[in-house]
Protein backbone atom coordinates (compact mmCIF):
# COMPACT_ATOMS: atom_id res chain seq x y z
CA UNK A 1 0.00 0.00 0.00
CA UNK A 2 1.63 3.54 -0.64
CA UNK A 3 2.16 5.86 1.33
CA UNK A 4 0.26 9.13 1.65
CA UNK A 5 3.75 10.45 0.09
CA UNK A 6 3.56 8.98 -3.33
CA UNK A 7 -0.26 10.60 -3.85
CA UNK A 8 -0.31 12.59 -6.88
CA UNK A 9 -1.29 16.29 -4.54
CA UNK A 10 0.64 15.29 -1.80
CA UNK A 11 2.08 18.52 -0.10
CA UNK A 12 -0.92 20.83 -1.53
CA UNK A 13 -2.36 22.72 1.04
CA UNK A 14 -6.42 23.16 0.80
CA UNK A 15 -8.56 25.60 3.03
CA UNK A 16 -11.88 24.75 2.63
CA UNK A 17 -14.80 26.40 4.07
CA UNK A 18 -17.43 24.76 2.18
CA UNK A 19 -20.14 23.52 3.68
CA UNK A 20 -22.40 20.39 3.19
CA UNK A 21 -21.94 18.76 -0.37
CA UNK A 22 -20.65 20.19 -3.28
CA UNK A 23 -17.59 22.00 -2.14
CA UNK A 24 -17.06 19.11 0.65
CA UNK A 25 -17.10 16.23 -1.64
CA UNK A 26 -14.90 18.53 -4.04
CA UNK A 27 -11.85 18.60 -1.20
CA UNK A 28 -12.40 14.99 -0.12
CA UNK A 29 -11.97 14.29 -3.51
CA UNK A 30 -8.43 16.42 -3.27
CA UNK A 31 -7.83 14.61 -0.05
CA UNK A 32 -8.31 11.18 -1.23
CA UNK A 33 -5.61 12.04 -4.29
CA UNK A 34 -3.23 12.95 -1.46
CA UNK A 35 -3.77 16.24 -0.74
CA UNK A 36 -3.67 18.25 3.25
CA UNK A 37 -7.44 19.23 3.71
CA UNK A 38 -8.22 22.10 6.30
CA UNK A 39 -12.15 22.16 6.81
CA UNK A 40 -12.84 25.75 8.48
CA UNK A 41 -15.64 25.45 10.70
CA UNK A 42 -18.48 27.63 12.55
CA UNK A 43 -18.00 27.43 15.41
CA UNK A 44 -21.46 26.67 17.39
CA UNK A 45 -22.46 23.83 15.17
CA UNK A 46 -19.65 23.39 12.62
CA UNK A 47 -20.97 22.60 8.96
CA UNK A 48 -24.96 22.37 8.82
CA UNK A 49 -24.25 18.81 7.42
CA UNK A 50 -23.31 17.39 11.35
CA UNK A 51 -27.53 17.70 12.23
CA UNK A 52 -28.77 15.96 9.12
CA UNK A 53 -30.51 12.90 10.36
CA UNK A 54 -31.38 10.08 11.08
CA UNK A 55 -29.53 8.12 10.81
CA UNK A 56 -26.59 8.77 13.15
CA UNK A 57 -23.70 6.51 14.58
CA UNK A 58 -23.25 6.89 18.04
CA UNK A 59 -24.37 10.70 18.02
CA UNK A 60 -22.23 11.51 14.41
CA UNK A 61 -24.40 12.13 10.92
CA UNK A 62 -23.66 9.89 8.79
CA UNK A 63 -24.47 11.91 6.33
CA UNK A 64 -21.36 14.24 7.67
CA UNK A 65 -19.30 10.90 7.53
CA UNK A 66 -19.94 9.80 4.34
CA UNK A 67 -18.23 13.29 2.53
CA UNK A 68 -15.48 14.19 4.70
CA UNK A 69 -12.97 12.09 5.06
CA UNK A 70 -8.90 13.20 4.80
CA UNK A 71 -9.68 16.57 6.47
CA UNK A 72 -8.57 17.94 9.66
CA UNK A 73 -11.49 20.60 11.59
CA UNK A 74 -10.34 24.21 12.74
CA UNK A 75 -13.35 26.25 13.92
CA UNK A 76 -13.90 30.04 12.82
CA UNK A 77 -16.18 32.40 12.41
CA UNK A 78 -15.86 33.95 9.84
CA UNK A 79 -17.93 37.76 10.57
CA UNK A 80 -15.71 38.39 13.44
CA UNK A 81 -12.51 40.07 13.04
CA UNK A 82 -10.46 37.54 14.96
CA UNK A 83 -12.37 34.20 12.71
CA UNK A 84 -11.15 36.30 9.16
CA UNK A 85 -8.11 37.35 10.56
CA UNK A 86 -7.43 33.00 11.24
CA UNK A 87 -8.33 32.68 7.45
CA UNK A 88 -6.26 35.35 6.27
CA UNK A 89 -3.28 33.75 7.89
CA UNK A 90 -4.10 30.09 6.74
CA UNK A 91 -4.93 31.47 3.03
CA UNK A 92 -1.24 32.73 3.16
CA UNK A 93 0.14 29.32 3.92
CA UNK A 94 -2.61 27.42 1.18
CA UNK A 95 -2.59 26.81 -2.42
CA UNK A 96 -5.85 26.35 -2.81
CA UNK A 97 -8.93 28.05 -1.08
CA UNK A 98 -12.65 26.56 -2.12
CA UNK A 99 -15.90 28.17 -0.55
CA UNK A 100 -19.41 26.82 -1.56
CA UNK A 101 -20.87 30.29 -0.91
CA UNK A 102 -23.69 32.16 -2.58
CA UNK A 103 -21.82 34.84 -4.98
CA UNK A 104 -21.08 37.97 -3.07
CA UNK A 105 -21.23 36.79 0.44
CA UNK A 106 -17.18 35.92 0.59
CA UNK A 107 -16.57 38.80 -0.43
CA UNK A 108 -18.87 40.78 2.21
CA UNK A 109 -16.87 38.64 4.34
CA UNK A 110 -14.03 39.64 3.02
CA UNK A 111 -12.67 36.61 1.71
CA UNK A 112 -13.43 37.44 -1.87
CA UNK A 113 -10.67 36.06 -4.67
CA UNK A 114 -9.23 39.52 -4.39
CA UNK A 115 -8.99 40.25 -1.46
CA UNK A 116 -6.85 36.55 -0.60
CA UNK A 117 -5.16 36.72 -3.84
CA UNK A 118 -3.39 40.48 -2.43
CA UNK A 119 -1.85 37.94 0.40
CA UNK A 120 -0.71 34.62 -1.96
CA UNK A 121 -0.68 35.62 -5.43
CA UNK A 122 -0.09 31.61 -5.94
CA UNK A 123 -3.71 30.68 -4.97
CA UNK A 124 -6.05 28.85 -6.71
CA UNK A 125 -9.42 29.99 -5.62
CA UNK A 126 -12.68 28.10 -6.57
CA UNK A 127 -15.93 29.11 -6.04
CA UNK A 128 -19.00 26.68 -6.27
CA UNK A 129 -22.46 28.05 -6.60
CA UNK A 130 -25.49 27.04 -7.93
CA UNK A 131 -25.56 28.81 -10.79
CA UNK A 132 -22.41 30.87 -11.25
CA UNK A 133 -21.18 34.33 -10.58
CA UNK A 134 -23.16 35.50 -13.88
CA UNK A 135 -26.50 35.62 -15.47
CA UNK A 136 -30.03 36.30 -14.14
CA UNK A 137 -30.01 33.69 -11.91
CA UNK A 138 -26.69 34.42 -10.36
CA UNK A 139 -28.30 35.11 -6.97
CA UNK A 140 -30.23 32.18 -6.62
CA UNK A 141 -29.24 29.37 -4.05
CA UNK A 142 -27.99 26.11 -5.63
CA UNK A 143 -29.81 23.24 -4.17
CA UNK A 144 -29.20 19.76 -5.52
CA UNK A 145 -33.20 19.42 -6.14
CA UNK A 146 -33.73 22.75 -7.48
CA UNK A 147 -30.57 22.82 -9.82
CA UNK A 148 -31.51 18.73 -11.28
CA UNK A 149 -35.50 20.43 -12.44
CA UNK A 150 -33.88 23.92 -13.31
CA UNK A 151 -31.00 22.09 -15.32
CA UNK A 152 -32.90 19.77 -17.09
CA UNK A 153 -32.25 16.59 -15.63
CA UNK A 154 -35.92 15.75 -14.20
CA UNK A 155 -37.35 16.44 -17.56
CA UNK A 156 -35.91 13.18 -19.00
CA UNK A 157 -35.80 11.15 -15.57
CA UNK A 158 -39.23 8.58 -15.20
CA UNK A 159 -41.88 7.35 -16.93
CA UNK A 160 -43.46 8.56 -19.53
CA UNK A 161 -46.19 8.56 -17.95
CA UNK A 162 -45.05 9.67 -14.17
CA UNK A 163 -44.02 12.87 -13.34
CA UNK A 164 -40.51 14.13 -13.28
CA UNK A 165 -37.99 12.79 -10.73
CA UNK A 166 -34.60 12.89 -9.35
CA UNK A 167 -31.90 11.02 -9.60
CA UNK A 168 -31.34 8.51 -6.34
CA UNK A 169 -28.58 10.36 -5.17
CA UNK A 170 -27.70 14.07 -5.27
CA UNK A 171 -26.08 14.33 -8.56
CA UNK A 172 -25.67 17.59 -8.95
CA UNK A 173 -23.68 18.90 -5.74
CA UNK A 174 -21.57 15.74 -6.56
CA UNK A 175 -20.96 16.08 -10.33
CA UNK A 176 -20.18 19.74 -9.35
CA UNK A 177 -17.61 18.60 -7.01
CA UNK A 178 -15.86 16.05 -8.84
CA UNK A 179 -16.11 18.96 -11.82
CA UNK A 180 -14.43 21.23 -9.23
CA UNK A 181 -11.52 18.71 -8.32
CA UNK A 182 -10.75 18.54 -11.76
CA UNK A 183 -10.57 22.03 -12.84
CA UNK A 184 -8.29 23.19 -9.12
CA UNK A 185 -6.18 20.17 -10.36
CA UNK A 186 -5.39 21.82 -13.97
CA UNK A 187 -5.14 25.29 -12.10
CA UNK A 188 -2.59 23.75 -10.33
CA UNK A 189 -0.82 22.14 -13.20
CA UNK A 190 -1.11 25.91 -14.53
CA UNK A 191 0.62 27.32 -11.76
CA UNK A 192 3.70 25.76 -12.56
CA UNK A 193 4.00 27.87 -15.49
CA UNK A 194 2.95 31.22 -14.54
CA UNK A 195 3.25 30.52 -11.14
CA UNK A 196 0.40 32.66 -10.25
CA UNK A 197 -2.91 31.01 -9.21
CA UNK A 198 -6.20 31.76 -10.68
CA UNK A 199 -10.23 31.89 -9.89
CA UNK A 200 -12.19 28.63 -10.61
CA UNK A 201 -15.78 29.31 -11.07
CA UNK A 202 -18.02 26.20 -11.06
CA UNK A 203 -22.21 26.59 -11.21
CA UNK A 204 -24.10 23.52 -10.44
CA UNK A 205 -26.60 23.85 -12.99
CA UNK A 206 -23.67 24.56 -15.42
CA UNK A 207 -22.48 21.26 -14.67
CA UNK A 208 -25.74 19.52 -14.52
CA UNK A 209 -26.21 20.77 -18.07
CA UNK A 210 -23.17 19.21 -19.03
CA UNK A 211 -24.69 15.93 -18.40
CA UNK A 212 -27.09 16.30 -21.05
CA UNK A 213 -24.95 15.06 -23.51
CA UNK A 214 -26.56 13.34 -26.14
CA UNK A 215 -30.61 14.84 -25.44
CA UNK A 216 -28.92 18.20 -25.66
CA UNK A 217 -27.98 16.75 -28.79
CA UNK A 218 -31.28 15.30 -30.12
CA UNK A 219 -32.45 19.28 -29.40
CA UNK A 220 -30.07 20.83 -31.19
CA UNK A 221 -30.36 18.47 -34.48
CA UNK A 222 -34.04 18.56 -34.44
CA UNK A 223 -35.48 21.42 -32.41
CA UNK A 224 -37.52 18.36 -29.96
CA UNK A 225 -37.10 18.43 -26.27
CA UNK A 226 -36.24 15.09 -25.71
CA UNK A 227 -39.26 13.79 -22.81
CA UNK A 228 -39.22 11.05 -20.17
CA UNK A 229 -38.63 7.36 -21.48
CA UNK A 230 -38.51 5.56 -18.27
CA UNK A 231 -35.41 3.04 -18.29
CA UNK A 232 -35.53 2.83 -22.51
CA UNK A 233 -32.81 4.60 -24.65
CA UNK A 234 -33.95 6.82 -27.69
CA UNK A 235 -31.31 5.54 -30.26
CA UNK A 236 -30.75 1.73 -29.07
CA UNK A 237 -33.14 -1.12 -28.39
CA UNK A 238 -33.35 -3.07 -26.44
CA UNK A 239 -31.03 -0.98 -24.09
CA UNK A 240 -33.36 -1.67 -20.91
CA UNK A 241 -34.15 -2.39 -17.77
CA UNK A 242 -36.69 -5.76 -17.54
CA UNK A 243 -38.49 -7.65 -14.93
CA UNK A 244 -37.64 -11.27 -14.05
CA UNK A 245 -39.05 -13.88 -11.89
CA UNK A 246 -37.55 -12.64 -8.26
CA UNK A 247 -35.86 -8.84 -9.44
CA UNK A 248 -35.09 -6.73 -12.20
CA UNK A 249 -32.30 -6.70 -14.57
CA UNK A 250 -30.62 -4.63 -17.20
CA UNK A 251 -29.54 -5.46 -21.21
CA UNK A 252 -27.64 -3.34 -23.07
CA UNK A 253 -28.20 -4.66 -26.65
CA UNK A 254 -26.09 -2.30 -28.18
CA UNK A 255 -25.57 -3.20 -32.12
CA UNK A 256 -26.56 -6.70 -34.27
CA UNK A 257 -23.77 -8.65 -32.72
CA UNK A 258 -25.64 -8.35 -29.51
CA UNK A 259 -28.56 -8.68 -31.04
CA UNK A 260 -27.62 -12.37 -32.65
CA UNK A 261 -26.18 -13.27 -28.97
CA UNK A 262 -28.74 -12.13 -27.48
CA UNK A 263 -31.78 -13.70 -29.53
CA UNK A 264 -29.68 -17.31 -28.98
CA UNK A 265 -29.61 -16.55 -25.35
CA UNK A 266 -32.95 -16.58 -24.67
CA UNK A 267 -33.64 -19.58 -27.09
CA UNK A 268 -36.09 -17.19 -29.49
CA UNK A 269 -33.55 -17.55 -33.18
CA UNK A 270 -36.96 -16.26 -34.63
CA UNK A 271 -36.37 -13.24 -33.73
CA UNK A 272 -33.42 -12.57 -36.21
CA UNK A 273 -35.73 -13.10 -39.22
CA UNK A 274 -38.49 -10.95 -38.06
CA UNK A 275 -38.99 -7.75 -40.29
CA UNK A 276 -39.60 -5.08 -37.41
CA UNK A 277 -36.36 -6.11 -35.07
CA UNK A 278 -34.11 -6.30 -38.16
CA UNK A 279 -31.22 -3.70 -37.36
CA UNK A 280 -30.82 -1.10 -35.00
CA UNK A 281 -33.02 1.29 -36.49
CA UNK A 282 -36.08 -1.12 -37.01
CA UNK A 283 -36.10 -1.94 -33.33
CA UNK A 284 -36.27 1.33 -31.94
CA UNK A 285 -39.02 2.31 -34.52
CA UNK A 286 -40.47 -0.91 -33.12
CA UNK A 287 -39.98 -0.93 -29.40
CA UNK A 288 -43.03 -0.88 -28.45
CA UNK A 289 -43.68 -4.13 -29.93
CA UNK A 290 -40.32 -5.45 -28.86
CA UNK A 291 -40.88 -4.65 -25.15
CA UNK A 292 -44.58 -6.33 -25.81
CA UNK A 293 -42.47 -9.79 -26.72
CA UNK A 294 -39.22 -9.47 -24.27
CA UNK A 295 -41.45 -9.25 -21.31
CA UNK A 296 -42.87 -12.24 -20.94
CA UNK A 297 -39.71 -14.23 -22.09
CA UNK A 298 -37.73 -12.21 -18.90
CA UNK A 299 -39.94 -13.01 -16.19
CA UNK A 300 -39.48 -16.83 -16.36
CA UNK A 301 -36.28 -16.75 -14.56
CA UNK A 302 -34.36 -15.33 -11.93
CA UNK A 303 -32.80 -12.39 -12.14
CA UNK A 304 -28.99 -13.92 -11.54
CA UNK A 305 -29.80 -16.66 -13.70
CA UNK A 306 -30.51 -14.24 -16.30
CA UNK A 307 -27.56 -12.76 -15.62
CA UNK A 308 -25.46 -15.73 -15.85
CA UNK A 309 -27.03 -16.87 -19.16
CA UNK A 310 -27.43 -13.46 -20.58
CA UNK A 311 -23.31 -13.12 -19.36
CA UNK A 312 -22.33 -16.23 -20.70
CA UNK A 313 -23.42 -15.99 -24.21
CA UNK A 314 -21.52 -12.39 -24.37
CA UNK A 315 -24.40 -9.98 -24.07
CA UNK A 316 -23.80 -7.02 -21.33
CA UNK A 317 -26.34 -7.68 -18.50
CA UNK A 318 -26.32 -6.69 -14.96
CA UNK A 319 -28.78 -6.94 -11.79
CA UNK A 320 -30.49 -4.04 -10.10
CA UNK A 321 -28.76 -4.10 -6.89
CA UNK A 322 -29.97 -2.82 -4.17
CA UNK A 323 -27.33 -0.53 -1.85
CA UNK A 324 -27.06 -3.27 0.86
CA UNK A 325 -26.03 -5.87 -2.13
CA UNK A 326 -23.32 -3.05 -3.74
CA UNK A 327 -21.61 -2.43 -0.59
CA UNK A 328 -21.52 -6.23 0.34
CA UNK A 329 -20.56 -7.00 -3.09
CA UNK A 330 -17.50 -9.42 -3.32
CA UNK A 331 -16.45 -6.77 -6.26
CA UNK A 332 -15.91 -4.32 -4.34
CA UNK A 333 -14.19 -5.97 -1.31
CA UNK A 334 -11.84 -7.73 -3.92
CA UNK A 335 -11.12 -4.30 -5.15
CA UNK A 336 -10.45 -2.88 -1.22
CA UNK A 337 -13.04 -0.30 -2.06
CA UNK A 338 -15.32 -0.58 1.44
CA UNK A 339 -12.69 1.14 4.10
CA UNK A 340 -13.28 0.98 8.32
CA UNK A 341 -12.04 3.60 9.97
CA UNK A 342 -11.74 4.05 13.13
CA UNK A 343 -13.76 7.41 14.62
CA UNK A 344 -13.17 8.91 17.74
CA UNK A 345 -16.79 8.86 18.45
CA UNK A 346 -18.71 7.12 16.06
CA UNK A 347 -16.25 3.92 16.15
CA UNK A 348 -15.93 1.81 13.52
CA UNK A 349 -17.45 3.94 10.38
CA UNK A 350 -17.45 1.84 6.86
CA UNK A 351 -17.56 3.75 3.82
CA UNK A 352 -17.01 3.09 -0.04
CA UNK A 353 -13.56 4.10 -1.21
CA UNK A 354 -12.10 6.55 -3.75
CA UNK A 355 -12.21 5.08 -7.45
CA UNK A 356 -9.13 5.89 -8.01
CA UNK A 357 -5.97 3.40 -8.37
CA UNK A 358 -2.38 4.32 -9.33
CA UNK A 359 -0.05 1.47 -10.54
CA UNK A 360 -2.70 -0.98 -9.61
CA UNK A 361 -2.35 -0.19 -5.63
CA UNK A 362 -5.85 0.27 -3.40
CA UNK A 363 -6.07 4.10 -1.58
CA UNK A 364 -4.36 4.07 1.59
CA UNK A 365 -6.62 4.26 4.18
CA UNK A 366 -8.14 7.50 5.03
CA UNK A 367 -8.09 10.15 8.18
CA UNK A 368 -11.43 9.69 9.94
CA UNK A 369 -14.18 12.77 8.96
CA UNK A 370 -12.89 15.42 12.03
CA UNK A 371 -15.10 16.16 15.13
CA UNK A 372 -15.51 20.12 15.24
CA UNK A 373 -12.44 21.95 15.84
CA UNK A 374 -10.44 18.88 16.55
CA UNK A 375 -6.97 20.04 14.84
CA UNK A 376 -6.53 23.61 15.56
CA UNK A 377 -3.24 23.23 17.40
CA UNK A 378 -2.12 20.39 15.10
CA UNK A 379 -3.23 22.85 11.93
CA UNK A 380 -1.73 25.85 13.56
CA UNK A 381 1.73 24.30 14.12
CA UNK A 382 1.93 22.25 10.52
CA UNK A 383 0.82 24.90 8.51
CA UNK A 384 3.21 27.28 10.40
CA UNK A 385 0.89 30.00 11.03
CA UNK A 386 1.47 32.19 13.52
CA UNK A 387 -0.02 35.39 15.55
CA UNK A 388 -3.49 35.26 17.27
CA UNK A 389 -5.98 32.91 17.56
Amino acid sequence: MPSSSARPLAGIKVLDVSRVVSGPFCTMVLGDLGANIVKVEEPARGDESRSYGPPFQNGESAYFLSVNRNKRSIAADLRSNEGRDLVYRLAQAADVFVENFRPGTADRLGLGFDTLRQRNAGLVYCSISGFGRSGPDAQRPGYDLIVQGEAGLMDITGHADGPPTKVGTSIADLVTGLYAAQAITAALVGRRETGTGQRVDIAMADAVASLLMFNAGIYFATGDSPTRRGNAHPTISPYETFQAADGWLNVGVANDKFWTLFCGAIDRPDLMSDPRFAGPSARVNHHPELVAVLTPILRRRPRDEWVSILGAAGVPCGAIRTVAEVCTAPQLQTRSMIFHTAHPTAGDIRSIATPFRFDDQPPPAPRPPPLLDQHRDEILRDWSVTGND
